[in-house]
């Protein structure tokens, strides 16, 4: 008897002809067993063998994974672009600059940044289907900016799941017949504890809301420490919640987007039912209406003013168009890896045209849409209390886990309506927090391929690395650290790591050859507007954004506390440790690359699939039509 096995290919003049068919898996293998016997007679029989567990295209390559439906693909960005910041930053923004009048900075910059932003990163994932730093291939000498991005995604990773344990936290809290931040004799409270009624005729130096006591004295308890150098241990309340959010971060990912594409039907459309069912419950509040007016109130002076102050502190000063531009840059998501990562995994044919169109107007309605929602609220907790929209409009954390709790507690069945609004802060910040580590874990595996067939193991190191890290965060001093890593780790780092994108792909990729991608992909070049907006637009505001975030940096405070100066070292070593990714992995690829100056440099900037051209001497960078042509 003899036995052999042979590819289907090798077996087209034995077996039928094979009809080609849609199917990504590799070549399949029969196992051919020729029986001979006596008489001369030959008897042929096969057996189909389980294809290998990688599979594989026709050239031998490993076939990327694809979403399973497109709607998949699009709630994901949906859900990691659309976060809680969207709740608790944009409607005070506008409240804050001009009511309406807000609107036209923030569209101006959305138009001439935002989307053409959105759109190249969602261009350069698809059409070269690698992480954050794989997709660098283009230009070799910019992979740095890809490592940029990832350590930023991980930065963020260690608080901002803290954020999400605070609203679960909430939610297990919200399960009673009286939520406990009603009233001011519990443990926790201090002797300054009183009611708005009180509150309203003493300095607020002196008197705390039970609701801002909970927060910070019965959730953080903050009161045990004195500062980010007496932090403690971890809380078990906290980090019980902590954990289990990171579980549901792991079992999300660990299969990659087959899994979190099916998680994001729910986190994603969750919030949009619940806000509109807090919308509907609250415009029938006594003073809705006159929140929602301050809302959309329209002041054009305000785009005149050359200062505003922040929070209260005199000599702060910020212009309301940075205020606009600062929100684009992070409210859309772009320069984190997670738009490349999510679109790595389309079909190479998809319309990612459409996509960055449809995905980064709905964040920018869901903005505007949720400010109906909050000051609908406010405009209640202004009436009921007596007290000007000032004195209860705040952004951040304090609108969502003291302002809108206090407000819901005040309502018939306040229980029920915690519980749906933190149910809604679940879901905004878990599909963030996906999006964030799936940059990290695909542009790690990308680049490491012995990575692929350990994704599981891989996700389970990162998820409880993070875990590890954010423990600092949930001690009595935690939210000292939260603070500092929140004015850190994706501040002038990230607009940083956006611009040094958009030059390498503008300018040394080149904007034509850009557009032949895109144009080779979906069938259509892009028009002359997003060729201007890439080569020259987006790249002179990203500019301007990061002199601006240099010139106007202050350092990190928590109410009336002041960070350490080796603190705010910290804060900065963190920064830069993001940022140095760029240098130092340019000289590192210069020192490495074979030949003369010259020579290495000219492989460094060009794709690695025409490395060829420059044996023979073409090098398209270093011609005088690559810089100019558009």
């Amino acid at each position: 008897m003899l036995t052999e096995r042979v590819p289907v290919g090798l077996m087209s003049s034995v077996v039928a002809p094979e009809k080609p068919t849609s199917n990504t898996m590799g070549p399949k293998e029969v196992e051919l067993i020729l029986v001979k016997e006596q008489n001369g007679v030959q008897f042929t029989s096969t057996t189909l063998v389980a294809p290998a567990p990688t599979e594989t295209n026709v050239s031998g390559e490993e076939e990327r994974e694809t979403w399973g439906k497109k709607i998949d693909f699009l709630l994901s960005v949906i859900g990691f672009a659309v976060d809680l910041a969207n709740v608790w930053r944009f409607p005070y923004l506008c409240y804050k600059n001009g009511g309406g009048a807000f609107l036209v900075p923030y569209l101006f910059f959305m138009v001439i940044a935002g989307m053409p932003l959105f759109y190249m990163e969602l261009a350069l994932g698809q059409y070269n289907r690698e992480g954050a730093a794989g997709v660098w291939k283009i230009c070799p000498i910019f992979k740095g900016v890809g490592f940029t991005v990832i350590l930023i995604s991980l930065y963020v990773g260690f608080y901002y799941n803290v954020i999400i344990s605070w609203a679960l936290f909430y939610l297990f809290s919200s399960f009673t017949g009286q939520l406990p931040w009603v009233y001011c004799n519990n443990t926790w409270n201090s002797p300054n504890c009183s009611d708005w009624a009180d509150n309203s005729s003493v300095s607020d130096i002196y008197k705390a809301t039970p609701a801002q006591e909970y927060f910070e004295r019965g959730v953080l308890h903050i009161q045990d420490s004195k500062g980010i150098d007496d932090l403690g241990r971890p809380r078990w309340q906290l980090t019980s919640c902590l954990a289990v959010v990171i579980v549901l971060l792991y079992f999300s990912l660990w299969k990659g987007v087959k899994t979190s594409g099916k998680v994001v039907w729910i986190t994603a459309t969750m919030p949009y039912v619940v806000l509109t069912v807090l919308l509907l419950r609250g415009v029938t509040l006594p003073g809705a209406i006159d929140g929602i007016k301050a809302y959309l109130s329209v002041d054009f002076l305000r785009l005149c003013d050359a200062k505003v102050s922040v929070k209260g502190r005199e000599g702060d000063t910020n212009k309301v168009w940075i205020e606009a531009a600062t929100q684009i840059c992070f409210s859309l998501g772009v320069g984190f890896g997670v738009l490349i990562a999510f679109s790595s995994y389309n079909k190479f044919s998809n319309n990612c045209y459409r996509d960055a169109i449809i995905t980064s107007s709905i964040n920018s309605l869901t903005s505007f849409f949720s400010g109906f929602v909050v000051f609908s609220f406010l405009g209640y907790m202004s009436h009921k209390h007596n007290v000007a929209l000032d004195k209860v409009a705040r952004d951040g954390a304090g609108l969502v886990f003291v302002i809108y709790p206090e407000a819901i507690a005040t309502l018939p069945g306040s229980s029920v309506w915690a519980v749906i609004f933190f149910i809604m802060l679940l879901t905004l910040g878990i599909d963030s927090a996906m999006g964030g580590m799936e940059s990290v874990i695909t542009g790690l595996i990308d680049e490491f391929k012995f990575l692929h067939k350990h994704r599981e193991l891989f996700t389970l190191f990162i998820v409880v690395a993070t875990f590890l890290i954010s423990l600092f965060c949930v001690t009595n001093g935690g939210m000292y650290v939260f603070t500092l890593l929140d004015h850190f780790a994706a501040g002038t780092s990230i607009l940083f790591g956006v611009l040094i994108e958009a030059i390498g792909i503008a300018w040394f990729y080149g904007v034509d050859r850009f557009s032949d991608d895109i144009e080779e992909m979906i069938g259509q070049r892009p028009g002359m507007y997003w060729r201007l907006c890439w080569k020259f637009v987006s790249p002179c505001f990203l500019l301007f954004m990061v002199v601006v975030s240099f010139a106007t940096f202050n350092p990190p405070n928590y109410g009336s506390y002041t960070f350490p100066p080796w603190a705010n070292m910290v804060g900065w070593c963190l920064a830069i440790s993001s940022m140095t990714m760029v240098p130092l992995y340019a000289i590192y690829k210069l020192c490495t690359l074979p030949g003369k100056f010259c020579d290495r440099l000219a492989y460094a900037i060009t794709p690695e699939t025409e490395h060829h051209l420059v044996d023979n001497g073409e090098v398209r960078q270093f011609t005088l039509h690559h810089w100019l042509v558009v």
